[in-house]
Formats: structure tokens, sequence, C-alpha cells
């Protein structure tokens, strides 16, 4: 099985871009560099899984830092390879201002979240809409 981080990565922004637009009117542009022709095994579906939370998790962040700017940083996403391809790295950076040190001990916390309650409404135990 032959996954490519590139295009699991470009399914990602485009899922996650979505979410983002219809949470905040906008989304930040993201930029990909690194090994784009790069292949490895791995399970496509758990790596998309993996990098829509990351990607949202950043796209929330930069929209929320710069709440009343026209254009936001991008977030930039770069995929490498180790020797020999023995390794993958997928590094996600955006500018949305990081954790802060209060509460990063939380962050391993399976419900753990920075997200305002504005941001959970309609996604974290609302069973209002059951049709």
């Amino acid at each position: 099985l032959k996954a490519s981080p590139s295009a699991i990565v470009r399914k990602a922004i485009e899922d996650a871009s979505l979410m983002c637009q219809r949470q905040y009117g906008r989304a930040p542009s993201v930029d990909i560099t690194g090994r784009l022709d790069l292949s490895f095994p791995y399970i496509p579906t758990y790596l998309h899984y993996i990098l829509l939370e990351l990607l949202k998790n950043a796209m929330r962040a930069t929209c929320e830092r710069y709440p009343n700017c026209d254009h936001v940083p991008p977030v930039t996403v770069v995929i490498a390879d180790g020797q020999d391809n023995e390794d993958v790295v997928i590094k996600i950076m955006d500018e949305g201002g990081g954790i802060k040190r209060s509460v990063v001990d939380k962050i391993w916390s399976y419900l753990f979240t920075t997200a305002g309650s504005a941001v959970q409404d309609g996604f974290i135990g609302d069973q209002s809409d059951t049709t």
C-alpha cells in the first residue's frame, strides 16, 4: 500500500478549509513544500484524519489571532523524508500564537481544546438535531 502524503495533505486542506470557511467566513491559504513526489506505506484514511485535525487547529488559531485582517498569514506544510526513505515527516506551521503555558499540561487530555465554546457549538454533545 503506497500513500502519497502530498495528495492526502491536499485533501485534508480542502476539508479543513471548508470547515474554516463555514465557521469564520474565511480560511488561511496553505503552502505545501518539500518532497511532493514522495510515497510510503501507510493507510491514507488514518493520515487524513490526523492531518485534518492538525490543519483545523492551525487554521482556527490563525483566524482567531488575526480576526479583523483581510489577509492572514498562510499555514505551511512541509513534507520531508529521511535517508533512504526510512522516515517521513509532515510538519505543519502556523502563526496562530501557540498554546499558553498554563494549559500545556492538559493538551494530551482527550477532550481538551483551546477552541472557545462558540466554535464547539453544534459539534460536542448537541443532540438537538437528531432527524
